[in-house]
């Protein structure tokens, strides 16, 4: 029976919380961690003698339109030469989640926030994560600021991480930001309302693009696939909304990438352990190297960043429209990534193939992601010269751990996904699509049709399939509470 209109937001949530708990993750906080929350009152203070006054800096957020959990700001000085200063403060959570509290062990035994269409569910309560510990418009706050000095060839020739009180002068939006950057849009408001602050986004666009063509001449790959999100009308899905890059997004991508890069080598440079986010050389790079073949380029037998990523730029120019379809068989065969702990001694990590990067951690997000706020942490024990807060055998557990529970909320925001676009696709059972293979291994193959961009299975059809098939498939099931999408290849 199909689901009438005002049943698909209620019927999501309470897909999204049984999900929840199938995947042993907690909807809920509990009852200590909500009598700890009670006794929070305001955000933290700290001796200003301890840390540096840079509030009067042109700090801003940019984030997506609806965000509240704000973790950092950005701003960038202009030196003597050629020089400039970029600085990235991310929100000092760990000065008011301590370690081993009831709110804690909630956010360990999670790991991080659960996005979902129909409900989120924060890894911090939300009167911290949007407000106490959250970097909000025209508030005081303590912060981690890492801070990185870029040549005129863009690369890195200084850096530094300390701790300092901020202010953010202007909470902005990726849309809004980038349709003023890339020339579509007026010069937002909240930006002229700040003096100076236009120049300086401008000064962070030219940096950040920069550094993105660096990282992509050093082999970090061009990937672009398509994220969508339900647009409700009330409580009714009407449609599929496509995310995309942009310029704005760009900023932060890039800083956050250069921030985390600075944040591993400082801790490695203090003799401190980290948690390493590492991306392996391709499982399946012989499938790749068949993609490209087909594609009319050659890659060698061995995997190779910079010859991948010269392919990808090639096959984005020539077609754009269905690149995003060849970066999502790309990042299939690539394999998924994982947290590693990397302890003063180790051998060099295997680093992040896609960023082509070795020198990577996660540290910019410690409101959304536990990992985040491990190495937070650490970082803060490094700078005060303190002795670990987590043994070796401590960070090594908990780099599983939180690869294990990434995996459960992707599993979880995936499963109401699924769901939602089961019932955009539910009255339309028979019809016939073009579609792209996106998975193929024992346990089944896999489809996305190009219009709307949704995945299924392919249940009938698949002998001989792989990853980066084109076929045409037709629609033979929908199940919104399984979030199942059956196809079977035709033609």
């Amino acid at each position: 029976m199909r689901l009438t209109d005002k049943q698909h937001r209620s019927i999501l949530q309470r897909i999204a919380q049984r999900v929840m708990l199938e995947k042993k993750l907690f909807p809920n906080f509990s009852g200590d961690a909500l009598s700890e929350l009670d006794k929070i009152l305001t955000p933290a203070t700290i001796d200003s003698e301890q840390v540096c006054d840079l509030r009067n800096l042109l700090w801003a957020s940019i984030d997506n339109d609806d965000s509240r959990d704000l973790d950092q700001l950005t701003v960038a000085e202009t030196m003597h030469g050629d020089e400039v200063k970029v600085l990235v403060a991310v929100a000092d959570v760990d000065s008011i989640v301590k370690s081993r509290s009831a709110i804690d062990d909630h956010a360990q035994h999670n790991t991080t926030s659960v996005y979902t269409a129909a409900e989120i569910f924060p890894m911090l309560p939300e009167k911290l994560s949007t407000n106490l510990t959250s970097l909000n418009f025209n508030e005081d706050r303590p912060a981690i600021v890492i801070e990185m000095v870029i040549g005129l060839d863009c690369s890195l020739k200084a850096s530094d991480i300390y701790r300092a009180h901020v202010r953010n002068h202007a909470k902005l939006a990726y849309n809004s930001v980038a349709a003023w950057l890339e020339g579509k849009e007026i010069v937002p408001e909240a930006i002229t309302a700040v003096n100076g602050l236009a120049e300086n986004l401008r000064m962070q666009d030219r940096i950040a693009q920069s550094m993105k063509s660096l990282r992509h001449t050093h082999g970090a790959l061009s990937l672009e696939t398509i994220e969508t999100r339900p647009i409700f009308e009330g409580d009714e899905i009407r449609d599929l909304e496509v995310e995309k890059k942009n310029r704005a997004k760009d900023i932060i991508e890039d800083f956050m990438i250069g921030a985390n890069g600075v944040t591993a080598r400082y801790l490695s440079s203090k003799k401190f352990p980290s948690i390493r986010r590492v991306v392996r050389t391709p499982k399946r790079w012989e499938r790749i190297v068949e993609l490209a073949d087909e594609h009319g380029s050659k890659l060698p037998n061995t995997p190779d960043s910079r010859a991948l990523e010269e392919f990808l730029t090639k096959e984005k120019a020539a077609d754009p429209v269905r690149f995003p379809d060849l970066s999502l068989s790309i990042i299939k065969l690539m394999g998924a990534g994982e947290y590693v702990a990397e302890l003063p001694g180790d051998t060099i990590s295997p680093g992040h193939f896609g960023l082509a990067v070795r020198d990577y951690t996660h540290s910019t997000a410690p409101n959304r992601r536990y990992i985040d706020l491990i190495t937070q942490r650490l970082l803060k024990a490094a700078i005060a010269g303190e002795t670990l807060p987590y043994s070796n055998n401590e960070l090594e557990v908990l780099a599983k751990h939180c690869t294990e529970g990434e995996d459960a909320a992707n599993k979880v925001e995936r499963q109401v996904s699924k769901s939602a676009a089961a019932i955009l696709l539910e009255s339309r059972i028979g019809e016939r699509f073009d579609a792209i293979v996106t998975g193929a291994a024992t346990k089944g193959t896999w489809v996305r049709i190009l219009h709307p961009p949704i995945e299924g299975k392919l249940v009938y059809g698949f002998e001989g399939m792989d990853v980066g098939h084109r076929i045409q498939v037709q629609l033979i099931h929908t199940d919104v509470e399984q979030g199942f999408i059956d196809f079977k290849r035709i033609g």
